[in-house]
């Protein structure tokens, strides 16, 4: 026999409308429980408006205090081909108000109504989540997990990571009388939840998010949801038993989980996130940086769950793991050398700034003398240590300490700027973070680790034992070595995750490329490429520059460098060579002795380098291709440059040809990833594509922006997609044209910038140029931005506006000048084409012309 309490007034035809829902989809089921009665439920069904049998069926639950709405976005997306179904818990939504339900009733009631569906077993079923639904979804599925072809879970858990406390808004909400208050007497619990959302969301998404709780008697569950989240394990609350149960078993769940998560939710924040990471075993994570709590509403989930699924039924994610596992010959450990040369006295690491210097057979020791005290107080593998120490001796021992102990090295340089050292250390979520003194206050203070173990370097240093007898087994090829960061240079700085063996393997590809032996000595200019010298043998000096300003290194500064260690080898960007040069003087006879300069980063003037091999007589210069996915593709040298030039009629930057083990293709302009056209010819213009062992593993926390980085070509390669626009000549050469982001979409068809910046630069003796589109899509107007130190910021002057568009074989709407223009802060060279195009619309539109609009 039936006991309602009440059944709640059904949304009408115009109220669905008006939330942007397809009336049809909404449906009541009257639905046999567990308990011997029969409850009415709510659902939002998209199974009878599709067209023919679902490619898939999905299954949703909401959280508290929300409802079935907070799936609209899934509905709308994937309503034609998928049958979506977001139930209304009971006592939630538009479903039957009840009696008090406990977590474990509210398990066995999404069973109850699955099993009423009438779902098809012969399709792909997954289970969506969120909030307090996500620890409902994750008790069905333990039990249930040969159902289970996969889960999204978006901001959830199913109880309090170790550590931390429960979500503060939860424990004020939950508080004794106040709960009542706030969750049902008032609307303060429903409203607030919506007003995490900022601006994210519209007025009517939040109307359509509180119409089912207008009234005391409707929010009662809403206030019952909340008294049975234990705020704290082991404090004998009822639910307490039933969660950590579950959480036992979640092991158990060996279908593919997405963890769908808005990263400034202050409730179920990253450390959540990590805990699911932790206990099953199968995820994937896509952060949405700035999206808050109601992330499916915020930000285009949809988009990336409609990818992921298709990945997951055609099983590629799993594919590419397997071609990286089944590695017949890894190569050598990273600290192999190390080994090979621990009873060497002779200089391995020497700092100029500071004075430092170390022997490889005292390095070889604080390696391991490192790793042995990290793993005495407690590292374990796998584990993200944050590196805020700054470039020098410490870092490099801390590095590869850190590597022989199996953690996670995150590695993101000064040159991101405080801000984004910041953004990027917290994206990692470190459980470690080794600095000086300073940089572990600031970490602490600017909450970059608030939870994670502090390590003075200082100390460490002093500390470490020497000796590896109680370190564990070295880590594997296939193990996570590192996290490193992007520059920046063409938006927010990713994360890329690189394996031992990847690491290894371009160790490898360097020394081969560049003939580099252990009589070698590199003058690392550019800091970040100063941790490739350990792992190649060599012994590397870091000259006395601020990293943050490569382009103020001077020519004294580099020739000192050479002298410390009898120098062959430098890497440097293009911006600090020019200074070098421009600060030559007499006396530099360290430069003698470098037999190869390597520069990049950004295009290389051709006449850069022939400047230089005045200074540095005895060198072949080079100017290697890559990114920090993947390093090196392509290189070429000076004279090779000088061969290429005028011998192709695209033009652009000519990079050379793939270094050994690497291949390049060039694929059309905007192609789609899961289905990669064919290769174009030479000669054509296209999105650069790339193929090596060393490259990278992925983006943290960013599977979308992985997998659209990623072709799914079903080759057994993983190809990176560089986001570089080219082609090749007829000679293999690889020609470097720009950014695909930075292209002119005009009138006539697609303008690539690099060309159009050379031709100016080189026919003109012009030190920098941007070449921008101003302008809608389609009917962009090329522009050319022109730094001039001794001249003002606008537009340029009628004979350098005619000079330049006699010139450039393209129509050019305007010429604009600028005292400086806007590069990135590592390599000093990279222009920042975005905040110029949005400076020259603002001079043509009128408008101020003081700052860049930074994109």
């Amino acid at each position: 026999m039936s006991v309602r309490s009440w059944v709640p007034d059904q949304p009408t035809a115009a109220d669905l409308e008006s939330w942007h829902l397809d009336p049809a989809w909404s449906r009541v089921l009257d639905v046999a429980s567990h308990d011997g009665s029969t409850y009415r439920w709510h659902v939002l069904d998209s199974g009878p408006t599709l067209d023919g049998p679902p490619d898939a069926t999905m299954v949703c639950v909401h959280g508290n205090p929300t409802w079935a709405y907070a799936w609209a976005t899934f509905l709308r997306k994937f309503g034609t081909r998928c049958r979506v179904i977001a139930v209304d818990q009971l006592g939630m939504g538009f479903s039957e108000r009840t009696g008090l339900r406990r977590y474990a009733s509210r398990v066995a009631d999404l069973g109850d109504v699955i099993k009423a569906l009438d779902i098809d077993p012969t399709v792909p079923f997954t289970l969506a989540a969120h909030d307090w639904g996500g620890a409902i979804a994750m008790g069905w599925a333990v039990d249930h997990a040969d159902r289970v072809d996969g889960m999204v879970l978006c901001n959830t858990g199913i109880g309090v990571p170790v550590g931390r406390k429960s979500p503060g808004l939860i424990r004020i909400a939950a508080a004794g009388p106040l709960r009542d208050f706030v969750c049902r007497r008032t609307p303060i619990f429903v409203s607030g939840t919506t007003r995490l959302s900022g601006s994210r969301i519209n007025a009517a998404d939040r109307a359509a998010f509180a119409a089912p709780y207008s009234s005391a008697k409707a929010r009662v569950a809403v206030a019952d949801f909340v008294g049975d989240v234990p705020l704290q394990p082991g404090e004998g609350h009822p639910s307490d038993v039933a969660l950590a149960e579950v959480a036992a078993k979640l092991g158990a769940i060996t279908a593919p989980v997405l963890l769908a998560w808005g990263a400034a939710d202050p409730v179920f924040n990253d450390d959540f996130a990590a805990d699911l990471a932790e206990r099953i075993p199968n995820t994937s994570m896509q952060r949405f940086p700035s999206a808050n709590h109601l992330v499916m509403a915020e930000a285009d989930v949809a988009s990336v769950v409609g990818d992921w699924l298709s990945d997951r039924v055609a099983d590629r994610v799993a594919d590419r793991v397997a071609d990286r596992v089944a590695d017949p010959a890894p190569p050598k450990p990273l600290w192999a050398a190390l080994a090979e040369r621990r009873t060497d006295t002779s200089v391995a690491f020497a700092d100029m700034a500071s004075g430092q210097s170390i022997s490889w057979a005292d390095f070889a020791d604080r390696v391991d003398g490192v790793a042995a005290q990290l793993a005495s107080r407690g590292l374990r593998a796998g584990e993200h240590v944050a590196m805020l120490t700054p470039p020098g001796v410490d870092l490099v021992v801390a590095v590869y300490g850190v590597w022989r102990a199996g953690g996670v090295t995150v590695v993101a340089d000064r040159g991101l700027g405080l801000r984004g050292l910041g953004r990027a250390v917290r994206s990692t979520r470190p459980n470690w973070v080794v600095g000086p003194s300073r940089a572990l206050r600031a970490a602490k203070t600017l909450r970059w680790a608030p939870r994670a173990e502090r390590v003075d370097v200082d100390v460490l240093m002093a500390q470490a034992a020497v000796g590896s007898e109680s370190l564990e087994v070295e880590p594997a090829a296939n193990d996570l070595a590192a996290i490193l960061f992007t520059s920046g240079a063409t938006g927010p700085a990713k994360g890329v995750r690189y394996l031992h063996g990847q690491l290894a393997a371009q160790r490898d590809a360097l020394a081969a490329t560049y003939a580099i032996t252990t009589n070698d000595s590199l003058v690392a200019a550019f800091a970040p490429f100063a941790l490739y010298g350990p792992a190649l043998g060599i012994s590397t000096v870091l000259p006395d520059c601020d990293v943050t300003k490569p382009g103020e290194l001077t020519a004294v500064a580099l020739d000192a460098a050479c002298r410390r260690l009898d120098a062959t080898l430098t890497f440097a960007s293009p911006a600090a060579l020019a200074n070098v040069l421009a600060t030559a003087g007499s006396g530099l006879a360290g430069l003698a002795g470098l037999r190869t300069v390597m520069s990049a980063g950004a295009p290389v003037p051709a006449e850069t380098l022939t400047a230089l091999s005045v200074l540095v007589p005895n060198a072949s210069f080079h100017t290697p291709y890559g990114m920090t996915e993947v390093l090196p593709v392509a290189d070429i040298s000076l004279e090779g440059i000088t061969a290429a030039t005028g011998g192709d009629p695209i033009g652009g930057v000519c990079v050379g040809a793939p270094v050994p083990g690497a291949m390049v293709e060039i694929l059309p302009l905007g192609f789609d990833s899961a289905a990669p056209p064919a290769s174009m010819p030479a000669g054509e213009m296209g999105e650069i594509v790339i193929t090596s062992p060393w490259v990278s593993d992925g983006y943290h926390g960013l599977w979308a922006i992985e997998r659209a980085a990623r072709l799914q070509r079903g080759d057994g390669k993983v190809w990176h997609r560089s986001g570089d626009v080219g082609h090749l000549d007829d000679a293999g050469r690889l020609w470097v044209e720009g950014r695909a982001v930075h292209n002119i979409d005009g009138p006539a068809g697609v303008i690539t910038s690099v060309p159009v910046e050379r031709l100016v630069e080189t026919s003109l003796e012009l030190a920098r140029v941007a070449a921008v589109g101003v302008g809608p899509a389609g009917r962009q107007q090329l522009v050319v931005v022109v730094e001039d130190p001794h001249g003002a910021d606008g537009l340029a002057s009628t004979d350098l506006t005619a000079r330049v568009r006699s010139v450039v074989n393209h129509p050019v709407a305007a010429v604009l000048s600028r005292r400086s223009l806007p590069v990135d802060i590592r390599h000093n060279a990279k222009i920042d084409r975005t905040a110029v195009a949005g400076w020259a619309e603002d001079v043509l539109a009128g408008r101020s012309s003081r700052r860049f609009r930074r994109g």
